[in-house]
């Protein structure tokens, strides 16, 4: 399949610099009427520890809310993405002007606690299907505006990305094939749009489904709430003509026994939706500079 994620160090800091964009606005809005009070000539330097064992994700969205405030700040890492820090370790250090740290810091540690929890569920459900051949993938049930965001921390996790919306490959489910008139049908018109689309898949519910879809030439099929039993056939049935995965009600019980029927992707929504924050804290040094 194609992929048209970017996701290089340049495209990275342009993302992370428009959603911190958005997030300082949000919070700040008309001034930071607490951090005024801070004398704007003082310069601080802090530490930011995380609270528990976790994959690190969202350095770019940090560097980024930081430099918006004060572009002479310097950020020193001593963890970076996809690494995991320990509970109590110190994963950056930053020095700049106290009023823009005292005002960033709540942006840039939304931006790490949100990061990092998706890669590390990511990160621990990659670590039971290890050994299999299904991938974990992403899905579209992300929190908006932030979707890029969550699928690069998908991907420090070390699973894989989906489509990233509705526009870039098609995704055939119930709904798409009842008003399209069936299965075969709304295959057949998947070449209006094929050279515009990543991929083509369609979902099924049911093993005839699955036979029709695979008849009508699909190359990619979703397999909705399937039983084990059910899933074992349905790789039997296709004996490798399409890339089968799994969907539906996906959650770490149970993830290495659907992994061991022989799909090649299991689709999780977990991933980006189910989100618990990792708990990171700021510790400021004594300040340089009076109030």
């Amino acid at each position: 399949m194609k992929t048209t994620f970017d996701f290089s160090p340049e495209a990275l800091d342009r993302l992370a610099q428009a959603d911190a964009a958005r997030a300082l606005a949000e919070d700040i809005g008309t001034g930071d009427l607490t951090a005024a009070l801070i004398d704007p000539a003082a310069q601080a330097w802090a530490r930011v520890l995380a609270r528990e064992s976790a994959v690190l994700c969202g350095s770019a969205w940090v560097q980024a809310a930081f430099s918006q405030l004060d572009p002479q700040a310097t950020l020193d890492w001593h963890v970076q993405d996809g690494e995991r820090c320990a509970a109590n370790q110190v994963v950056f250090e930053v020095r700049g002007q106290t009023r823009a740290l005292l005002t960033g810091e709540r942006t840039a540690l939304n931006f790490l606690q949100l990061l990092s929890a998706v890669a590390n569920t990511t990160a621990t459900f990659v670590a039971i299907v290890k050994g299999t051949r299904s991938q974990i993938v992403d899905t579209r049930k992300t929190l908006p505006g932030l979707r890029l965001a969550q699928k690069y921390a998908v991907r420090t996790g070390g699973g894989t990305n989906h489509r990233i919306g509705l526009y870039d490959a098609v995704l055939i489910k119930e709904n798409h094939i009842a008003a399209a008139g069936g299965i075969a049908q709304v295959l057949q018109r998947t070449a209006q749009v094929a050279a515009q689309a990543d991929f083509v898949e369609i979902e099924v519910e049911s093993l005839d489904q699955l036979a029709q879809a695979l008849a009508a030439g699909a190359r990619m099929v979703l397999l909705d709430n399937m039983d084990l039993a059910s899933l074992r056939e349905a790789v039997r049935i296709n004996a490798g003509r399409a890339i089968l995965e799994i969907s539906g009600g996906v959650t770490l019980d149970g993830l290495r026994a659907l992994a061991e029927t022989g799909v090649d992707r299991i689709s999780v929504g977990a991933l980006t939706k189910d989100v618990r924050a990792i708990d990171f804290s700021m510790r400021f040094d004594a300040p340089r500079g009076a109030l």
